[in-house]
């Protein structure tokens, strides 16, 4: 009996590997599609991530990857430990939040006023004209950033001075630095978010709009009845993915805004790795930041996830 169970288990794999080889051959040209997107992952996403055991080695790069001494958590105990954790971490999270209060509603907005252009022409154009931040680089950002605001040849501050006011030090006083960099991501980044919003838009049915309009609803009752809903769920996923970020700042934004006047309020995880990781040749602490950064961003999408769940709404996953 054991033998006539085993030999009909052993068919019953070969009958499912025979079927998941057929239905491979039978849709070969969407594995084809997924091939390129899969490779992408498994070589820069998945590969690399044995370089996390750098986090519990002191890594010193003559003795190379095996002969470093095994030392644990020593490095995220000295992380903890560190006069510079507690100003990082309010730093990143002070950030990050104020980004999410005022940065992540701005594509919303945004995309529901195009969304109500009724000229196709005129609607294409000023898509065009704030989708075009997006593609400058930090450097040009900041370029154009001091040029308008520094106290020597900013020319806001040219024109404060023409009106008999004193200069403001905006890019070194601490208490305009993060509202700064929060308006620099709303600039470049809030036309860019609108895509995923107008194509969410784009899917409502028109018949209920035109039934709103039946009876007596106004735009306003058409937005915030139809439109919202409609777009609920994508506000949902990108906010999930959005807290799973917030240890992640702008670091290419940071490094070029901050100097030693507000280094107090700048100095972030991303900063700090690339300071003790690249400049000072620590790899294994620049590991173990961002190996911290990844658990918490973890942490945060499950529970972020589950509260969703429990609020009746659809995850992630």
């Amino acid at each position: 009996m054991m033998k006539l169970h085993a030999i009909l288990r052993e068919g019953a794999g070969d009958v499912q590997t025979g079927s998941l080889l057929a239905r491979i051959a039978k849709h070969r040209t969407i594995y084809l599609l997924v091939l390129p997107g899969l490779l992408f992952f498994l070589i820069f996403k998945i590969a690399p991530m044995w370089g996390l055991l750098l986090a519990f080695k002191d890594y010193n790069p003559f003795l190379g990857f095996a002969g470093s001494e095994w030392v644990g958590v020593k490095h995220f105990v000295d992380l903890f430990a560190s006069s510079s954790f507690y100003i990082m971490l309010r730093n990143t999270l002070a950030i990050n939040i104020i980004a999410l209060v005022f940065q992540f509603p701005l594509p919303i907005l945004l995309a529901l006023m195009l969304n109500e252009i009724r000229h196709e022409s005129f609607k294409r154009f000023n898509q065009s004209i704030v989708y075009l931040p997006h593609f400058l680089s930090w450097v040009v950002v900041a370029s154009m950033t001091f040029f308008l605001l520094s106290t020597d040849v900013g020319i806001v501050n040219k024109l404060i001075a023409a009106n008999g006011g004193e200069t403001i030090s905006f890019l070194s006083d601490p208490n305009y630095f993060w509202g700064l960099l929060t308006a620099q991501v709303m600039w470049k980044e809030a036309g860019w978010g609108t895509i995923i919003f107008l194509a969410a838009m784009a899917g409502v049915d028109p018949q209920r709009y035109e039934a709103a309009v039946v009876d007596g609803a106004g735009r306003f009752r058409q937005i915030w009845h139809i439109t919202l809903p409609a777009i609920r769920p994508t506000i949902i996923i990108l906010l999930i993915l959005r807290l799973g970020s917030m240890f992640d700042t702008g670091f290419e934004q940071i490094l070029l805004m901050m100097n030693p006047l507000v280094r107090n309020v700048g100095e972030v995880f991303d900063t700090y790795s690339y300071t003790y990781g690249i400049l000072q040749g620590k790899i294994s602490i620049g590991v173990t930041v961002g190996l911290f950064k990844g658990l918490v961003g973890l942490v945060l999408i499950v529970l972020a996830n589950r509260i969703v769940k429990r609020l009746g709404h659809e995850g992630i996953y």
